[in-house]
């Protein structure tokens, strides 16, 4: 658990999956495949998508099946 203070940790991580989920629906997608395009489980996606830790290398390959910067998940 990360100390109080870090709060904006947990905001910035949130709204990286709220972007995931967001471009992912706006294109028709489903978690399964969104998987599949980005060759990411769709478990690590749907962890991503409630906020929990992500790895860059992760977050590169859906972005890259997004069809979006990585930058704009990031931003």
């Amino acid at each position: 658990m990360l100390p109080a203070d870090d709060q904006w940790i947990l905001d910035a991580r949130r709204a990286i999956g709220d972007r995931v989920r967001v471009q992912r629906i706006r294109l028709g997608l489903t978690q399964e495949r969104l998987a599949e395009l980005s060759g990411v489980d769709r478990s690590t996606i749907q962890r991503i998508e409630y906020g929990e830790e992500a790895k860059i290398s992760h977050l590169l390959l859906i972005a890259r099946a997004l069809r979006v910067h990585v930058t704009y998940l990031l931003s």
